[in-house]
């Protein structure tokens, strides 16, 4: 049903995820990522609580590891999920439950998990860490959705996918890159991929216009002078 990637830019300190699904707007529901914590997939039959209450742990300083112990330790019905964690200092833990759905699988990387469930084969994590890992220079947000592009030529979900997203933290106590592909009959990663190509020459533009609109460059649109 899905197959994502959190991961950790360990330059800047930028957390993120992306994902995909055949489910409608899998990135409402499965993406958690905040700046001060880090971030964390909560998919396979979703419990979004299961992502708030991660990132709570995590902004109290408790380690992946720990914070994930202690939340399948506790949460209700947590055999039905699947769960990625990349904390601020980059430290990764993951959990599938037995009865996560079809071919599941996890792979843990530097600053990086990818999992997935209802996959073309347990192979997929494990292709899209590696692509993760290959390109340490780029921003967040282009070597996550290289992982993603890389696990759906992997196989991806057994089945067509329909929607994907794209969240990356970094600074502000907003995300700076959150992008998504709510519904696409197909290549929603495509699509995802062109939104990104599009978006990231205007990123810090938009950032400036939130911190000092009177430094920004004008919009460029009819009616603004």
């Amino acid at each position: 049903m899905t197959f994502s990637i959190v991961g950790r830019c360990a330059r800047s300190g930028a957390v993120g995820m992306a994902i995909s699904s055949s489910s409608i707007a899998v990135a409402s529901r499965c993406v958690w990522v905040r700046v001060s914590a880090g971030a964390v997939a909560s998919q396979n039959v979703t419990d979004p609580v299961l992502g708030i209450r991660l990132l709570d742990l995590l902004e109290e300083g408790v380690p992946a590891g720990e914070a994930l112990a202690r939340i399948t330790a506790a949460a209700p019905h947590i055999v039905h999920r699947q769960l990625a964690v990349v904390d601020r200092e980059g430290r990764v833990a993951h959990y599938t439950g037995a009865k996560a759905l079809g071919v599941t699988g996890a792979a843990a990387g530097r600053d990086c998990v990818a999992a997935g469930n209802l996959l073309a084969n347990s192979g997929v994590p494990a292709a899209m860490a590696e692509a993760f890992a290959a390109a340490p220079e780029a921003h967040l947000a282009e070597r996550l959705l290289r992982a993603l592009e890389r696990g759906l030529a992997a196989g991806g979900e057994a089945g067509p996918v329909h929607s994907a997203g794209l969240v990356v933290a970094h600074e502000q106590p907003w995300p700076v890159v959150n992008l998504r592909v709510d519904w696409a009959d197909e290549a929603p990663i495509a699509a995802l991929r062109k939104t990104w190509d599009l978006y990231e020459p205007q990123m810090k533009d938009y950032i400036q216009r939130a911190l000092d609109p009177t430094a920004a460059p004008s919009y460029g649109v009819p009616g603004d002078p």
